[in-house]
């Protein structure tokens, strides 16, 4: 064999070595290949099965995680329009399905069927529940608003007789024209000469905070005064507030972890829950010291408060300072942030549908007409609307009705089931399960309230001329069953009075631009408040 033919011969060999131990390489690489196709196979399964649940659940369900993925979406938009979106794809009531190690499970219904089962025929199997209360505590502690049983029923009781009673309407009346005459008004008037922005919001918690604490605590914090100085308590309450709603969107176990290192929104809510009980407590103080010098005196005081601090628990012991501290927090939550909420959304509204304002104010001059033709001076600035006149404004009563059915002041609810139930739409509830009412999202239901429901159009609310109600479970801005409003009366004659006498005198521009949005709290703020600018309404030209 020549020396060339044994060169090709070795070379062969090499090549074919070489071949073998590739071709070994590869097979070692085959099952490596083999799990990858499976796991993105698998990917690729779980992906279409839990996009596909969105038609039988109305939301994609992700093993271990659950529906929290979509919330978190839900979350970086407006929160309330997507639980809004999602009703009305499962005809009214869904089941949430948060992570499996956490308790974010829960059925959220808008359906008024359901309501009036939950607030009315079954109330008794659906108190606020262990969950609520535990959430809110820090906050609300054992008031009205998170109490059942007993410790709701004795304040519900005490709270009725004193919002009945005669001396109560005639504070609440009398201290309204205080402040909206001497304090709402000049301000509001400041502002018009000055031509600058003002944010109408701020002005209106302003003013229910100081009207709330006048009639409920018998003080004055001042709030409304020219120049609309911070007060840090009103602050440290809305932020409060807010921090306490995100508990709500956070696994039990992590927010408590949270407020136990003290970071994040647990960290500012102990901050400003010690704002909050600086005020509360130095109410009480205060107000002690002023029933004892009454009663030194021989005079009395009739407000919430001295109520309260009369009376006796279950022992025959007066109620310590922590729990008169939870009903003055309860109660600023009711009275403060409601109406003023309600009220900023009403006048937004207004910019938007210059008609319907007009016809207020057709209504409010028809009213001081009247008064005109009954020979009683009208003195323009200082006219003063009285308690009779008030009630005969039906339209204004149509159109702030109007404005809570779109932008309800508490957006939703809680119950928690304490026994086996079934909801009357066939929704089955099993013991301990947790149920959010959406009121934001019943008043943009075309089952409830027509093609139109989107529409402000106060029309709806009006027979021959005349304000008609509608069931509290079907418009639930007042909540519904035993726990109906107290307060509800006394927040329309609020609302009422401020609004007209506003609107008598001045016209309301929103700044252009101006974003509006509501935030995420217990209560519907408006996340950057309301920047308005006025002009006076001229007399011969009433818009």
């Amino acid at each position: 064999m020549s020396a060339m033919d044994t060169a090709v011969s070795q070379n062969a060999t090499v090549a074919a070595v070489a071949a073998g131990a590739g071709s070994g390489g590869l097979a070692a690489l085959l099952p490596e290949v083999q799990m990858v196709e499976l796991l993105v196979a698998a990917s690729i399964f779980v992906a279409i099965h839990s996009l596909l649940q969105r038609r039988t659940q109305g939301l994609p369900t992700w093993p271990l995680v659950g529906m929290l993925p979509s919330l978190l979406l839900g979350l970086r938009r407006d929160m309330y329009e997507w639980i809004t979106g999602v009703l009305k794809v499962r005809g009214g009531t869904f089941t949430f399905r948060g992570p499996w190690f956490t308790n974010l499970q829960c059925v959220v219904t808008a359906d008024p069927r359901n309501l009036e089962h939950l607030l009315k025929t079954r109330f008794g199997s659906f108190p606020k529940g262990p969950y609520f209360r535990d959430t809110v505590r820090d906050l609300l502690g054992d008031g009205i608003f998170g109490a059942d049983d007993e410790v709701w029923r004795r304040q519900r009781k005490a709270a009725s007789l004193e919002f009945h009673s005669a001396e109560f309407r005639a504070l609440t009346a009398s201290s309204l024209v205080e402040l909206v005459h001497r304090r709402l008004l000049p301000v509001l008037a400041d502002a018009e000469a000055s031509g600058g922005a003002v944010d109408l919001q701020d002005v209106l918690l302003r003013l229910t905070f100081d009207n709330v604490c006048m009639i409920a605590f018998g003080v004055d914090p001042g709030c409304l005064r020219p120049g609309l100085p911070e007060i840090p308590f009103a602050r440290a309450f809305e932020d409060a507030t807010e921090a306490t709603t995100i508990r709500f969107i956070t696994p039990t176990a992590v927010w408590r972890a949270m407020r136990a290192l003290g970071v994040g929104h647990e960290r500012v809510l102990q901050r400003c829950l010690a704002g909050v009980d600086e005020f509360a407590y130095d109410v009480i103080r205060r107000r002690k010291e002023e029933l004892a010098a009454e009663a030194s005196a021989g005079r009395s005081s009739s407000d919430l408060l001295t109520v309260f601090t009369k009376m006796r628990d279950e022992d025959g012991r007066p109620y310590t300072d922590k729990f008169l501290r939870d009903i003055c927090v309860n109660f600023i939550l009711a009275g403060r942030d409601t109406s003023s909420v309600a009220l900023a959304w009403f006048f937004w509204l207004l910019g938007r549908n210059p008609g319907v304002e007009a016809k207020i104010v057709e209504e409010i001059e028809g009213i001081v007409a009247a008064r005109k033709e009954a020979g009683r001076e009208v003195e323009e600035e200082e006219l003063v609307f009285r308690p009779e006149e008030v009630k005969r404004m039906e339209y204004l009563h149509a159109a702030l009705s109007e404005a809570l059915r779109l932008y309800p002041s508490v957006p939703v609810d809680h119950k928690e089931v304490v026994e086996d139930e079934v909801f009357p739409d066939g929704t089955v509830l099993k013991k301990g399960t947790k149920v959010i009412y959406a009121m934001y999202s019943m008043g943009r239901m075309e089952s409830i309230w027509g093609d139109d429901c989107r529409e402000y159009r106060p029309e709806r609310w009006l027979r021959d001329g005349r304000f008609m109600s509608e069931s509290a479970y079907k418009f639930t801005a007042f909540n519904g069953g035993p726990r109906l409003c107290l307060g509800k009366d006394f927040a329309y004659y609020q609302m009422k009075f401020a609004a007209a006498s506003i609107l008598h005198r001045y016209r309301v521009h929103v700044v252009e631009g101006h974003p509006v949005a509501p935030k995420l709290a217990l209560t519907m703020y408006m996340k950057h408040g309301l920047k308005v600018t006025l002009t006076k309404r001229d007399k011969t030209n009433k818009l």
